[in-house]
């Protein structure tokens, strides 16, 4: 199995900037499987939305419209660790964010990624 872990977040003003990081662990076998690892995101009252994946594999990566220009999605060689690079932050980015794991599709066809961490907390101010 894989174990999720993130950290980072926290709180900051409008138009700050923020880094949340995500490090995978487990068996290796399990970590060799996932195709792309990434965030979602939800705030209170809200669904969840995804906001960023990469691909493990050539490190493709794709956003959610309404991050893009703003957040950057990396993730450190041997793919163990991704990070969140938050930039322009927004009151409405204020949400939890959620590392996950598992196939590309997840991400753009609404499925639920097989492996997830417990969340980190982002709070903009205006």
């Amino acid at each position: 199995q894989v174990q999720l872990v993130e950290s980072g977040g926290g709180s900051v003003q409008a138009g700050g900037s923020l880094r949340v990081s995500c490090g995978a662990s487990g068996w290796t076998y399990a970590i060799d499987a996932i195709d792309c690892m990434g965030w979602f995101r939800q705030a209170p009252g809200k669904e969840r939305e995804w906001v960023a994946r990469i691909a493990s594999i050539g490190g493709l990566t794709d956003y959610a419209d309404s991050v893009k220009g703003r957040f950057t999605i990396s993730q450190e060689k041997g793919k163990s660790i991704v990070y969140l690079q938050m930039n322009s932050l927004k009151p409405e980015d204020s949400a939890m964010y959620y590392c996950a794991a598992g196939q590309c599709g997840d991400w753009s066809e609404g499925r639920s990624p097989r492996y997830w961490g417990q969340g980190t907390q982002v709070t903009v101010s205006s």
